[in-house]
This record gives C-alpha cells, sequence and structure tokens, in this order.
C-alpha cells in the first residue's frame, strides 16, 4: 500500500550531520522530472474515454501494490494524478545523464501499461482499438498538462531570489528545449507559453505559474529546499533532456555561490517587466533573435531569447573559470563540453542557420519536417495532418515518427535502449534512490507489506520497521537499513 507524498516539513530535529554539511557547501546536486502524459484511445467500437484508459492502464499496479500511487524498483514513482494523467516522477539523480536515463525508463513503462492495456482493451472494443500515450503538454481539445523539473538547492539562498533571478533564464532557454506545436495562428517553439499565466504560485491546479514556490524539500529542510519548475515542456530529445537539466544547474550555482559569500549574482538586472508576455514572445520567435524585450528596470533589450541567454552563458563562463571546482560537481557530464554545446547552439541562431540543430532541438525537427512536407505537397498538407504528425511524435506507445527519426540518424540520441532498459530496475547508484529501490525490491520479492514515500521506508509485515532518509546523496545503508533487508530475507 502506497501513501500519497507527505510534505516533509521546514525544520528537522536533529543537527545536520557531517555528510549534509558536505553537501550543502558543494557544488552537487539532485535532479529529478515529473511528467505528465496524455492518453486518448482511437480505432475503438464504442467509446471510451482518457479517465477510463488511464485507470485501465494502472489496473496491473492496483492489482500489485493496491494503490494508484506507487515507487517502483528504479526508485521513481508512478501514479495516476489529477485529471486522469498517468505521471511518472523519476528517482532522485545527481547527474543529468543519470536524469536522463531513468525519464527514458519512464517512456518505457508508460507504453508497456499502455500495450497491456490496449490488448485487453480490444476484447471489449473492437480488435482496432489502439491506445495512444503522448508525452507532451497540449492535449486536441487545448487541456495543458505539465513537465516538472525539480532541483536540490541550498536553504541559505532565499527562494525569491532564486526564482526572480533564475526566471529569465528558463523563459528564454527554450529556445533549444521547447518541444514545439503547430497551433491555427501558426508554429510555435513552446508548448506551454499560452498556457502559463503567472510568473511564481505556490499553486499548480488552480493557476499555472512557471516556478512553484510551495516549500517541499522532500530532504533535510535545515539545508535545502526543492526549487520546482514548472515551465518547461517535455522532451523527446534526449539532448535537450540533458541540457536544460545541466545548464540550469550552472546558473544555480553561480545563485548559490553568491548567497555564500552574502553578495548579489548580477543577474536581478535580467529580470523582465512582464514575464508572461516575454515568454509568449519567445514562443512566436522561431529566429530566436528579432523579439525584444521590455525589462524591469525600464531598458529594452534587443537580439531575442538568444540575447539573454548570451548574458547568462557569459556570467556561467566566467564563474567557472573563477570556480575550477564547479567541474567535478557533475559525476558524468563533462560541464565544460556542456558550456561549449550551449555556446555553439547560440552561435547557430546568431548564423541564422536553425535547422543546424533539427538533430537535437524537438521543435527544430518538428518544424524541418513539417515545411519540407508542406514543400513536398505543394503547400497543400492539412493542418490536421501536421497537428496528427506532431501527436504522432510524442506518442511513446504506438507512435512511428519520433522511431523513425531516431532510426534515420534525423535525430540525435544520448543513450542507448538498453540503458534505458536497465534504468528500468536499476536505480541510480549514488543517491537514497539506490537505497529505496532495493527496499522495494526485497518487498515485493518477499511480498511484505510496505510503503515508501521520497523520505521514508515503512515495513508493516513481517515486522513495524520504519527508516527516514533525509538526505537524498545518502547511498549507503547503515544498520537500521540492512535490518529491514534482513527482516525481507
Amino acid at each position: 500500500m502506497m501513501p500519497q507524498l507527505r510534505d516533509s516539513g521546514n525544520h528537522s530535529s536533529s543537527p545536520l550531520d557531517a555528510g549534509t554539511l558536505r553537501e550543502v557547501h558543494s557544488f552537487a546536486r539532485i535532479f529529478g522530472i515529473e511528467t505528465e502524459y496524455g492518453v486518448s484511445v482511437t480505432g475503438a467500437d464504442a467509446p471510451c474515454d482518457a479517465s477510463q484508459t488511464a485507470m485501465m492502464m494502472f489496473q496491473p499496479i492496483i492489482a500489485s501494490a493496491r494503490s494508484t500511487n506507487t515507487y517502483i524498483e528504479n526508485g521513481s514513482r508512478l501514479y495516476l494524478d489529477v485529471g486522469s494523467h498517468p505521471e511518472y516522477a523519476t528517482s532522485e539523480a545527481c547527474d543529468p545523464m543519470d536524469a536522463l536515463a531513468v525519464d527514458a525508463a519512464g517512456e518505457l513503462v508508460m507504453r508497456d501499461l499502455a500495450l497491456d492495456a490496449q490488448q485487453r482493451l480490444r476484447s471489449t472494443h473492437g480488435a482496432h482499438a489502439t491506445v495512444h500515450v503522448f508525452k507532451n503538454n497540449v492535449d486536441s481539445a487545448g487541456h495543458s498538462f505539465g513537465c516538472h523539473e525539480n532541483y536540490l538547492v541550498r536553504r541559505f539562498v532565499p527562494l525569491e531570489v532564486i526564482e526572480h533571478e533564475l526566471l529569465p533564464f528558463l523563459i528564454t532557454r527554450q529556445l533549444f528545449t521547447g518541444a514545439g506545436r503547430v497551433t491555427k495562428s501558426g508554429f510555435q517553439i513552446t508548448q506551454r507559453a499560452d498556457f502559463l499565466d503567472e510568473a511564481v504560485s505556490s499553486a499548480t491546479t488552480r493557476s499555472r505559474p512557471m516556478v512553484n514556490t510551495r516549500d517541499e524539500p522532500h530532504a533535510d529542510p535545515d539545508a535545502f529546499r526543492r526549487l520546482h519548475v514548472i515551465i518547461g515542456d517535455s522532451n523527446r530529445s534526449q539532448w535537450a533532456t540533458m541540457m536544460k537539466l545541466a545548464t540550469t544547474h550552472l546558473v544555480l550555482c553561480v545563485i548559490e555561490q553568491a548567497g555564500r559569500e552574502g553578495r548579489e549574482s548580477g543577474f536581478s538586472r535580467f529580470a523582465f517587466a512582464d514575464a508572461s508576455a516575454a515568454n509568449r514572445a519567445v514562443s512566436r520567435d522561431m529566429s530566436g533573435v528579432t523579439a525584444s524585450f521590455d525589462m524591469a528596470d525600464g531598458s529594452t533589450l534587443q537580439g531575442g531569447a538568444v540575447a539573454m541567454q548570451e548574458r547568462y552563458l557569459q556570467a556561467v563562463e566566467q564563474f567557472v573559470d573563477e570556480h575550477p571546482e564547479v567541474a567535478s560537481s557533475l559525476p558524468r557530464t563533462d560541464v565544460h563540453d556542456v558550456i561549449r554545446q550551449w555556446r555553439n547552439a547560440l552561435e547557430i541562431f546568431r548564423s541564422g542557420n536553425v535547422d543546424a540543430l533539427s538533430d537535437k532541438v524537438d521543435w527544430v525537427c518538428k518544424h524541418r519536417l513539417f515545411e519540407a512536407l508542406r514543400t513536398r505537397s505543394g503547400g497543400n498538407i492539412t493542418q490536421r495532418k501536421l497537428e496528427q504528425l506532431d501527436l504522432d511524435y510524442h506518442d511513446v506507445a504506438n507512435g512511428a515518427l519520433y522511431d523513425s527519426l531516431l532510426r534515420r540518424g534525423t535525430l540525435h540520441s544520448l543513450i542507448g535502449d538498453w540503458q534505458a532498459q536497465e534504468a528500468r530496475t536499476t536505480p541510480p547508484a549514488d543517491t537514497r534512490a539506490a537505497l529505496r529501490g532495493r527496499f522495494v525490491g526485497a518487498a515485493k520479492a518477499y511480498g511484505a507489506q510496505y510503503s515508501c514515500d521520497w523520505t521514508r521506508l515503512s515495513l508493516q509485515s513481517p515486522q513495524k520497521m520504519d527508516m527516514v532518509l533525509l538526505d537524498p546523496f545518502q547511498c549507503e545503508g547503515n544498520e537500521d537499513f540492512q535490518a529491514m533487508l534482513d527482516a525481507l530475507a
């Protein structure tokens, strides 16, 4: 039986241990991605709405966990969210490449749940009933659902400072992380821009902010907070997923170091006068260089999203030069290579040769393909056909377009299928996800009654045992953890 997430609170009951203190003063990061998937059925002989289909997908989960909210062997959370959206929250990762692998594993999990439900659905709704599961952010009826990023940040930096200094970066990084969307008024580079109505808010359902301010650290709350970023699109491009995590990490390093030293990072001067207006402007500027922005200080920034990204990049490059230890903050991702690829992407936009990024950036890949089809058809391709192709690109269950692009080398991948398959059952080895994954695997194998969330492991049978994991970097089991495993032996 799996409970819903509990808030880990705003204060801890014990002093920080040496390990936690060490991480507070380092540049290490914890990354996580929460993805809401859209669901639909086509070809059925009888009506079958999204909520029915989502529940069918989760029938095997309910049978084994007695809940639609569970954790799996790789330490990730799998559940049905508000509005019958299947959602997958990756286990904690210390590196963008690990987060990418666990995110790719989530696509496989959703695919298999959908295909299993499809097989059962065809016995009642006809042989052609087909289940579609979309890793995107907008359905055909105009409803929006999210892809949320989580970053562990140090408690000594006020959340308001992070939000305001990071927001211009988050808005303009969509130049290379946007998923793209066909709309009746034209192509846009982001899927979320028209649906986000606030810059920051503690709510996620009654309003749609770009950054969520609710204080749920899911870690030692005296040391850390969780930055909950809502503005991002769901990416199929693995390069875009890696880059959005890695570049955001580097900007956060600059902000945190300024907090340590009791000074300003300098990013406050990048603030937009109207964040929502800037977000919409970025989404409609496919050149990346023609939009202009009214700034909070009364000035006007020319040069589009590229100009703002160049400001952040320059600050990060200087910071890494002055703090070479940042280069080792990511255990498996080369920080200098991230900076090189970041600069290369911006230079490509400056050159006007945007199609050169079509093998890496979702929106560029889709737009280039759609324009080629439009040219080939003599301009006769319909809006409906483009919308269908757009959805097919994001369909992890029965889509053909994305896999075809990968096979032809038109779209670049960073990890192989075997790595995604391995990540389905193997959590990142250097976070507490390793302990959660081992616990879940042992409890399932034993047939024990158990529960867990991000910060707690609990056994109800064969004996009552409980363990708190407030340190997300804790990857080695202690005596309490071993005792729990021994009870399941």
